[in-house]
């Protein structure tokens, strides 16, 4: 639930650390030789054996109320490596209430894999929090990761691992919004969802002057075993470069590769639905797609009523994601959320992906606490039990599409879309506001518009300048009366040339 990320997950944005070695106390319980082979022979002896969940912690821990888990958190000036020359600081998050299986430590240096125990003295609490057992099945949820990204003492955290194969990044200066996982199976499936767990990570000590922190995972789970590795260059944008050796203990029939979970609960497409003084409620809004054929796409997002996937079929995408375009803090009026500075997160892929397709899964919710959006990439062939899957892709998370690779085509960007009934309150009218670009002249008879509805009969649309966006406007209407469902379309040409994204949207009664 996003209420436990928001409170317990993030904690304090930055925090100015005062010299000690305090690193060196850690507690460390077990040590190997480490190289980045090790998490993936792990991941392969641990798919030919049954799976077995990590222990559960001890009872209290399990059962503590969300007020009394607020009363615990890490001490940062017992972070890792803090007091040291290195460029990265270290918090542990410690496990109970939501995670209640704990995750390994290990911290890399000099070539060797130190595993920490757990230590309930690297955290602070309050008078209120209990007394709570430890014994050898308690342990840590995740970590964050911190640097000076603007001052030179001020260590800000940058990228958060923990439940599950989640992990969250932000950009400089932004705050936390939508997740990344390490895999997705069976999302949207009648039978239910499984939850891959990072059982493992291993955390490589740069080098005093190295740019980049390296962070290994071992996924496990009942149908497949992985082996991640995480290249993480902070600053804006946050980039990430991800490479995978998957194992699959069972056949992968629906499998989501770079999956990403987000919230979406209304803006102006759904806005009567919410009786509610803030105009937008989101972490994201759209999913913005560059398929195999070069055509950037975008899918305004939606709240439907019931769960909704949809699946747009292609062939070595060049790139997809969860975007957050919405930067004016007006257009949200919330003053704690800041939905505003949310990041977005790109996904390109590092080598041809085949065939397959994007799949969106939009889940009902009638609050902000929940992430009802889901999106990934779902390869067309299956991957066979017993068999190695090895892939890779890069992530950017930012305030993109601003700063996305000069390689994205240059036509106009979809900045906002408004449904809702017309004058005689019969049509459904839809209008798309695309931004400025220099194919719109002051003349616009020469722009083309294509415009297309599965069902309904739709009227023909008018293209306009939007004096307050500095771009134009598309503005169509569809009768509606007895549809459930229509699959909608819409495009700029200008002489034959695609001068626009193409806007697609599932509109449901």
């Amino acid at each position: 639930m996003r209420v436990s990320r928001r409170a317990l997950l993030a904690g304090l944005a930055a925090y100015a650390v005062a010299p000690s070695d305090l690193s060196a106390k850690m507690t460390v319980i077990a040590e190997e030789a480490f190289t980045p082979d090790l998490v993936v022979q792990k991941a392969r002896e641990l798919a030919v054996r049954s799976y077995v969940a990590a222990p559960l912690i001890p009872k209290p821990w399990r059962t503590l109320s969300y007020d009394d888990f607020g009363h615990i958190w890490f001490d940062p000036r017992k972070g890792i490596w803090v007091g040291s020359d290195l460029p990265v600081k270290v918090d542990l998050f410690t496990a109970g209430l939501f995670v209640q299986r704990p995750t390994q430590i290990n911290i890399v240096e000099n070539g060797a894999a130190k595993t920490l125990g757990y230590d309930l003295s690297l955290f602070e609490t309050t008078d209120q929090f209990p007394e709570m057992p430890v014994d050898n099945t308690m342990g840590y949820a995740g970590f964050r990761l911190r640097r000076a990204l603007r001052a030179a003492n001020i260590f800000e955290e940058y990228m958060v691992f923990q439940g599950a194969s989640y992990f969250r990044g932000i950009a400089v200066g932004q705050t936390y919004g939508l997740s990344a996982r390490g895999l997705a199976l069976h999302t949207g499936d009648p039978a239910g969802e499984e939850f891959p767990d990072f059982t493992q990570f291993w955390i490589e000590a740069p080098e005093i002057d190295q740019e980049t922190t390296v962070v290994h995972a071992l996924l496990d789970s009942p149908s497949a075993t992985g082996a991640f590795s995480f290249t993480i260059l902070a600053g804006d944008p946050l980039q990430v470069s991800v490479q995978v050796s998957l194992f699959a203990r069972t056949d992968l029939t629906h499998v989501g590769l770079g999956p990403l979970t987000s919230m979406f609960l209304y803006d102006e497409t759904n806005r009567h639905r919410f009786d509610d003084f803030r105009p937008a409620v989101h972490d994201s809004e759209g999913l913005l797609m560059l398929n195999g054929n070069g055509e950037v796409l975008w899918r305004p997002l939606a709240n439907p009523k019931k769960v909704e996937i949809s699946a747009f079929v292609d062939t070595n995408p060049q790139g997809f994601g969860l975007m957050q375009r919405t930067r004016d803090p007006e257009r949200y009026a919330d003053l704690e959320a800041h939905y505003e500075s949310r990041p977005s997160l790109w996904i390109t892929p590092a080598q041809g992906w085949g065939a397959g397709a994007v799949e969106l899964v939009e889940i009902p919710a009638d609050k902000e606490i929940y992430d009802n959006i889901v999106a990934y990439w779902r390869p067309a062939q299956m991957i066979a039990a017993g068999s190695e899957f090895s892939f890779g892709y890069n992530m950017q998370w930012g305030d993109l599409p601003n700063s996305l690779p000069a390689a994205l085509p240059d036509v106009a960007r979809v900045i906002n879309t408004r449904i809702g009934k017309g004058f005689d309150k019969v049509k459904t009218v839809f209008t798309i506001d695309f931004a400025g670009h220099a194919a719109f002249g002051d003349d616009l008879s020469d722009i083309r518009i294509q415009v297309s509805a599965s069902k309904g009969k739709l009227i023909p649309g008018i293209l306009q300048h939007n004096p307050g966006t500095g771009g134009v406007r598309l503005a169509f209407s569809v009768l509606l009366e007895e549809v459930d469902l229509t699959e909608l379309r819409a495009q700029l040409f200008k002489e034959n040339a695609r001068v626009s994204e193409v806007w697609l949207y599932r509109w449901t009664a």
